[in-house]
């Protein structure tokens, strides 16, 4: 799948910090604004104990987990809509994404600067989504320009659609209201998709804490936080970026021990890698054998012809039918053969639509 997900914020957030333990990549993470001039791309494995079960089952020479997409963009600055700083470029990179993932500052370190002087999380989730709504504004009015005089004076109905609408989500964006927040009709949501708006991709908030406060209750900062999330809709992850920078150094044994110790069953990145994944409407089937057990993304709703295609373009093109068992059948007989023997191994046609867990072989031929 090529859908990937932005981490924005502030300068000095611990954006880069937080990126380099999601990828367990060295890139520049510095002390100051503008560390972070190209976007950098790393791809993460999604955790999934679903694909340890199923390697039990099938005893392969390989297992192989799927992936997702992170994008370590530039931190923006007050001013980033009209140019200031880096913005226009930093804004560019950000349309490019599916998700947002904001990083908030919510830890208190007098080493690391903040671009605006002291810590105020609610104050720069406010400057980062102006900054986003004012480029909306700009988008939508350039569009506006264009069109609304044309399809007045010709009666143009599609035309005029497109005035309504986008005039509807200026207005919401001119009272602080984000376009993921406002309900569209069917047509709209069609319309909608020619548009880069940046308020209306999905986001999740990353409240960056103290690692003595990971396995703590939420504190006042978090809270606000997540009240914000609330009001839009969007998801609040706590991460400790120092905390997972040290577990992305450790090997496999060292970091379950640490967490033990800690008394954390899930680490903050990988229910940001799973939030994210579920956010975009991403789901997963497997595909198993005695040379490798695989798990492999697909988007919610998609048919098993679009799913034997992520595989080989060959396999849609030339799609006869898909095997299908259950994950859950599949575990509870211990294998392909007893569970077909079962009855729980079921023959899709083209129309079946893929779900979450499926274990699946596919039948093809190209002539």
């Amino acid at each position: 799948m090529s859908l990937t997900a932005g981490i924005v914020g502030l300068p000095n957030v611990g954006k880069s910090t937080l990126f380099n333990a999601i990828t367990k990549q060295e890139i520049l993470a510095a002390n100051y604004p503008f560390a972070t001039i190209d976007p950098n791309v790393g791809i993460v494995h999604v955790p999934d104990p679903r694909l340890a079960k199923l390697t039990e089952v099938f005893e392969p020479d390989k297992t192989i987990p799927t992936t997702f997409e992170f994008t370590d963009i530039a931190g923006l600055v007050k001013g980033a809509s009209k140019g200031d700083g880096l913005g226009n470029k930093f804004l560019s990179h950000i349309r490019e994404v599916d998700a947002i993932c904001q990083v908030v500052r919510c830890f208190e370190n007098n080493d690391i600067i903040h671009v605006e002087g002291e810590i105020d999380s609610v104050r720069d989730i406010g400057i980062i989504n102006t900054e986003l709504m004012l480029a909306d504004i700009e988008t939508i009015e350039k569009r506006l320009f264009k069109i609304e005089k044309k399809a007045l004076k010709i009666n143009d109905k599609e035309g005029l659609f497109e005035v309504a609408t986008l005039k509807k989500i200026k207005s919401n964006l001119e009272q602080d209201i984000p376009a993921r927040s406002v309900d569209y009709s069917i047509n709209e949501k069609k319309l909608l998709k020619s548009f880069s708006l940046l308020t209306l991709k999905p986001v999740i908030y990353i409240a960056n804490i103290n690692e003595d406060e990971f396995n703590s209750p939420d504190n006042d900062v978090v809270k606000k936080i997540k009240e914000i999330a609330q009001s839009e809709n969007a998801s609040v992850i706590k991460v400790s970026a120092e905390m997972e920078a040290q577990l992305a150094v450790f090997n496999d044994e060292e970091r379950v021990e640490y967490l033990t110790s800690m008394g954390i069953k899930e680490t903050g990145l990988d229910n940001l890698i799973k939030t994210t994944y579920d956010l975009l409407g991403l789901q997963t089937f497997f595909t198993g054998g005695p040379k490798e057990v695989r798990a492999w993304t697909f988007k919610k709703g998609s048919t098993a012809p679009i799913c034997a295609g992520l595989i080989h373009t060959d396999m849609e093109r030339g799609f006869i039918k898909a095997e299908v068992i259950s994950y859950e059948d599949m575990i509870k007989y211990g294998s392909e053969l007893k569970a077909k023997e079962a009855g729980k191994l079921r023959i899709e046609g083209k129309d079946y639509i893929m779900q979450d867990g499926d274990v699946c072989h596919f039948r093809f031929n190209v002539t």
